[in-house]
């Protein structure tokens, strides 16, 4: 949860030159599973959509300003951009610019501002513009 809150605050600070989305995968430790000593949450292996809809709602309590999407039964998202179990990415026109590591010991914030803080100096810096004569 305290990972959900940090990306909430970066969410916040950056809105003015991103948009951030939220997408829930598939359940890394469901409670009838692989469980974990940590885990914040008792869920189940997600059986139908409706459960992975329902689990969804609790990251949207740790992040609400955040727009949410939820992945197929399939796992299409994950499978795609190999986000199992978290992951963080910016993408521009249809293209990856950042790949955070895989979590939980690769999802750090911390890179994702500091690329946040130099595209923001970059829009934020004047162009040079060449007129010819």
């Amino acid at each position: 949860m305290a990972r959900l809150r940090s990306f909430q605050r970066l969410a916040s600070h950056f809105v003015d030159i991103a948009d951030f989305l939220l997408v829930y995968i598939e359940e890394a430790h469901p409670s009838d599973g692989w469980v974990s000593s940590d885990a914040a949450y008792n869920i189940p292996k997600h059986q139908c959509l409706q459960d992975r809809l329902r689990a969804a709602q609790l990251m949207r309590e740790g992040a609400p300003d955040c727009p949410l999407a939820v992945d197929t039964m399939d796992n299409a998202s994950s499978a795609a951009y190999g986000a199992y179990f978290e992951r963080l990415y910016i993408i521009q026109e249809e293209k990856v610019m950042y790949q955070g590591g895989r979590g939980p010991e690769g999802y750090k914030i911390s890179e994702l501002r500091s690329w946040l803080d130099q595209y923001k100096t970059r829009l934020q810096s004047p162009s040079t513009v060449v007129i010819q004569v």
